[in-house]
């Protein structure tokens, strides 16, 4: 008998058909002597529907009303699924953030999960009940609902699966596993069998969708194992003894560890490069403090001293949608920061190759720019950590890049 947490998406709950098949999967658990809780998100379009609502009613509102407006589509959620669970025979009850107590902070619309008491939901696995949880939402100073942001519900089944000493968090979604790149791209692309939360917190930070960022980096720190599957395979066709889908779990976990496990890209990347800089003391921080003070997230940055020192240019990578917003910011501290020129370019791409085997092994990053050379893809700057290294290009040749890495580092043939 395991402790198993499910977590379903929005397109997984969708609609009554798709809750009647995500019970069937909770069934399939519940029949096979589990002990089990499920996380729902609300049903696909819901939020962005709850989230218009609020915004006719006032363009500028209270965010503490705006939680308790878009945290109801997980209700209306998990009171579906506990009634259709009911119906096929599975005792269930729904529960809503706050009468579990998933406390938060008070960072409404983005809040962080402080604690849960788990002694309920264990409760409820002792007498056989299936806990069905709304997920996105929890409870904030002051007794009111507080939401976790987009995609929070993934977080809210691994901080669960967490306070219940889960022995693993299924993430269900309409994809049946993680990816060595996006399928969209490449079709060769392979299903990863097992992950490290390293690797799948650069693959999320990097823009693997799969999975949210915040969730992935919970879990390695609680060290919960996360399995990827998709919940629009049969219920009833699944073999008990072999799970479809990817495991994310502890390096130790992985026997083989692979040199590169897969490549990951960022679209609609922009940077902007400040000309002739005086090289003093505190002319980085002139220039980066005012950009975090603007919530303005910066990534890669290329410094380049002139020869006698005296100068430099600097070059960083953001976001486009903050292009306009960080020119405004650096044009407000030109006096201070003493540059001569500003420019700025839009339409790049970024692409990281990931890999937990990087650390052992050399030549892994100029296997790939020599490919790259050999495309005619000009790299504008290049970013390296322990176990992956990202390089800027022309959005243009992005997935030409994808494809000519992913045949290179033979993630083809796996």
């Amino acid at each position: 008998m395991a402790r198993i947490v499910m977590k379903f998406g929005g397109t997984s709950v969708a609609d009554i058909d798709k809750i009647r098949n995500v019970a069937q999967h909770v069934k399939r658990e519940v029949d096979a002597g589990h002990q089990v809780a499920v996380v729902v998100s609300a049903m696909s379009g819901k939020t962005n529907e709850l989230v218009s609502w609020a915004r006719q009613a006032a363009p500028i509102h209270d965010a503490r009303e705006y939680d308790t407006i878009v945290s109801s589509g997980e209700q209306v959620t998990a009171g579906l699924l506990a009634i259709v669970l009911q119906s096929i025979g599975i005792d269930a009850r729904s529960w809503l953030g706050w009468q579990i107590q998933v406390t938060t902070d008070s960072a409404h619309g983005a809040a962080r999960i402080e604690n849960i008491d788990g002694e309920q939901i264990v409760e409820r696995f002792i007498i056989g009940q299936v806990a069905v949880i709304a997920g996105f939402q929890g409870i904030g100073p002051g007794n009111r609902i507080a939401t976790l942001g987009r995609g929070g519900s993934d977080t809210s089944a691994v901080a669960i699966a967490a306070a219940v000493k889960a022995d693993r968090c299924d993430i269900y979604t309409d994809v049946d596993g993680v990816y060595t790149t996006d399928p969209r791209i490449e079709p060769k692309a392979s299903r990863l069998i097992k992950v490290s939360f390293e690797e799948m917190l650069e693959m999320a930070s990097l823009g693997a969708k799969v999975l949210q960022v915040r969730s992935v980096e919970m879990a390695m720190v609680n060290n919960v194992r996360l399995f990827v599957r998709s919940s629009f395979e049969d219920p009833l066709a699944i073999n008990q003894n072999r799970f479809t889908g990817t495991l994310i779990c502890s390096e130790e976990e992985i026997l083989e560890k692979q040199v590169v496990t897969g490549i990951a890209y960022t679209m609609d990347e922009a940077q902007i490069s400040l000309r002739r800089v005086p090289d003093v003391p505190g002319v980085s921080a002139a220039i980066f403090g005012p950009m975090a003070d603007n919530h303005i997230n910066v990534d890669m940055i290329v410094q380049s001293i002139s020869e006698d020192g005296s100068r430099t240019d600097m070059t960083f990578t953001l976001p486009d949608g903050d292009v306009e917003k960080a020119m405004a910011v650096l044009d407000d501290a030109r006096n201070e920061i003493g540059y001569e020129i500003i420019q700025s370019e839009k339409g790049l791409v970024k692409v990281s190759v990931i890999g937990i085997g990087m650390r052992s092994h050399a030549g892994v990053a100029s296997t790939a720019f020599t490919a790259l050379a050999a495309k005619g893809i000009n790299i504008r700057a290049i970013t390296t950590s322990e176990i992956k290294f990202s390089v800027l290009i022309d959005a243009d040749y992005s997935e030409l890049a994808v494809r000519t890495l992913h045949q290179k580092y033979g993630l083809d043939s796996k």
